[in-house]
């Protein structure tokens, strides 16, 4: 094949591929939009039904098992990671290993996790957590059907990696949406359930994982030659895998500790009403994020293939593509929320817990704040030497939790520990690109230029004219149509003028070229 035969080939192919991109995403956020409705609708059921103190300690007791999360998401990126490389060198039989292993593992770790939870779990719960008084049983219910939970997900992974790296995303939305449907039908047996509504919760979340495992388990043994259940044990293999996910466990510490660390230190010093508000802030900023993560979904695993083929530029662009555009995204959504938190929690959940919406306000923040790195985390994965990058990443993300303590001593607001997570991930951003330009040698105007200097400048702008909205009405349904209105106007524009490169307006324009001589011109 000619040099001038392989271009047009090359160029084919990225255009085949920023069409699959295109098209997943819209299934993921298609099923965003169900998810979220669904979601909004059972988080105000459960609290109305649960009350403010059960809905807390579920959230805590939940939290303390989402510590052990980080082999889940540590794993399942490391094993993404290797199916979707093996994919694309078109290996089978290295595939068929590297999943066999992967199962073995996990089945391995899911089992020594259970052990760990009900052993260590059990003291911890009953004697270092703030559990109100005769609510002690169901606490330990919530631990034990989590703790179940936990290990399901575990020996799940190889699973759900498996059709992301085939880029199968509209049966990973259909199983996601089954699921949720599941949770809502949980809503209405917590109506009806003669015996603790808690413990009702607790048992019945471990049957829809149960249910939709198998839906998981059913699809991939049907569609993928790979994916059959062997204990099979690769050791060079293993070492490859757990070298690659011991270091993501490693940075994944600093998270945990941030995020469910901090609820534990809240419970601790300020009870389960600070666990409820926090819960609502995390439900809301899970909804939200949730669209970003379906953009980022269908990103990575091109992402990996471009870095894997040599094509680092390809893999350049496409991770500061995805940077800025997954902040944008989360931005429109999130403006409005933010401006507007106390009124629309209100109509949301009628009572909300105290310090709800300023819990809000400050969750979205920090998830900003990490989203300008998602991509480059997906970069310094392809390139697979990761250890110096989660070494130094691991040591600033960890500050949080010991600072937050430290306050809290002091005699510090809940809130403040917010102020000291924003903060440190903030700073963060210029230390992860340091560690990945190191690795990989992205430019400094590609990434520093064109994607963390562009979105600020964007933010700030966007949010003029909503501020000033909200300063100058009383509080009111027209304020928050209002807000919500200019928020959208404001943002999208901002975002056209200032944000975007010149390929993305030209795609947004023909686009609309095309909406509009199909529908409008027709009308």
């Amino acid at each position: 094949m000619t040099k001038d035969n392989i271009q047009p080939d090359m160029m084919a192919d990225k255009a085949a591929n920023n069409r699959r991109i295109a098209k997943n995403t819209l299934m993921l956020y298609a099923r965003m939009l169900v998810l979220m409705l669904i979601g909004f609708y059972t988080s105000r059921v459960i609290l109305q039904v649960l009350g403010v103190e059960d809905y807390g300690i579920n959230n805590v007791v939940a939290g303390f098992l989402s510590m052990f999360g980080i082999i889940t998401s540590s794993m399942s990126n490391a094993i993404s990671r290797y199916i979707t490389v093996e994919l694309g060198k078109g290996d089978l039989a290295r595939l068929r290993q590297v999943f066999s292993t992967s199962f073995t593992v996990q089945l391995v770790m899911g089992v020594l996790i259970l052990i760990l939870v009900e052993t260590f779990g059990f003291w911890f719960v009953g004697t270092k957590m703030q559990i109100p008084l005769g609510r002690e049983v169901a606490a330990e219910w919530c631990l034990h059907c989590a703790a179940l939970s936990t290990f399901i997900s575990l020996i799940n992974v190889p699973f759900s990696s498996a059709i992301i790296a085939h880029e199968k995303m509209s049966a990973f939305a259909y199983m996601t949406i089954i699921d949720a449907l599941l949770k809502l039908g949980i809503c209405y047996v917590l109506y009806i359930s003669p015996i603790d509504n808690l413990i009702t919760y607790a048992i019945l979340g471990v049957v829809v994982t149960i249910l939709t495992t198998s839906i998981y388990w059913a699809y991939c043994l049907r569609k993928f030659e790979e994916t059959s259940i062997s204990i099979k044990f690769d050791k060079i293999l293993f070492k490859e895998i757990w070298g690659f996910a011991g270091w993501n466990i490693f940075a994944q510490t600093a998270w945990i500790l941030n995020t469910q660390g901090i609820n534990m230190l809240l419970n601790i010093f300020f009870g389960v009403v600070v666990n409820a508000a926090r819960g609502v802030a995390s439900q809301v900023n899970g909804v939200i994020q949730g669209f970003v993560n379906n953009f980022m979904v269908a990103l990575n695993p091109q992402i990996t293939k471009y870095y894997a083929i040599g094509d680092k530029e390809s893999a350049f662009k496409l991770a500061c593509r995805g940077c800025r555009l997954s902040f944008y995204i989360m931005f429109v959504l999130s403006l409005p929320i933010m401006i507007e938190s106390h009124q629309i929690l209100k109509l949301w959940l009628v009572t909300p817990p105290e310090q709800a919406d300023v819990f809000v306000v400050w969750t979205i923040l920090s998830t900003l704040a990490t989203l300008l790195g998602n991509t480059l985390v997906t970069l310094q994965m392809a390139h697979g030497n990761i250890r110096h990058y989660q070494l130094w990443i691991t040591i600033f993300g960890c500050l949080p939790f010991p600072l937050s303590w430290v306050v809290f001593r002091l005699g510090a607001s809940p809130v403040v520990s917010y102020y000291i997570f924003v903060a440190v991930y903030w700073g963060l951003i210029f230390v992860r690109y340091y560690l990945v330009h190191g690795m990989t040698g992205i430019p400094a105007r590609m990434y520093l230029g064109g994607v963390v200097a562009k979105t600020h400048v964007v933010a700030a702008i966007s949010a003029i004219i909503p501020i000033a909205v909200f300063l100058s009405m009383e509080e009111s349904i027209l304020r928050l149509f209002v807000v919500g209105t200019t928020s959208l106007l404001s943002s999208s524009l901002v975002i056209y003028l200032l944000g975007l490169d010149q390929g993305e307006k030209r795609f947004i324009r023909e686009k609309f070229s095309q909406y509009a001589s199909k529908y409008i011109v027709s009308v």
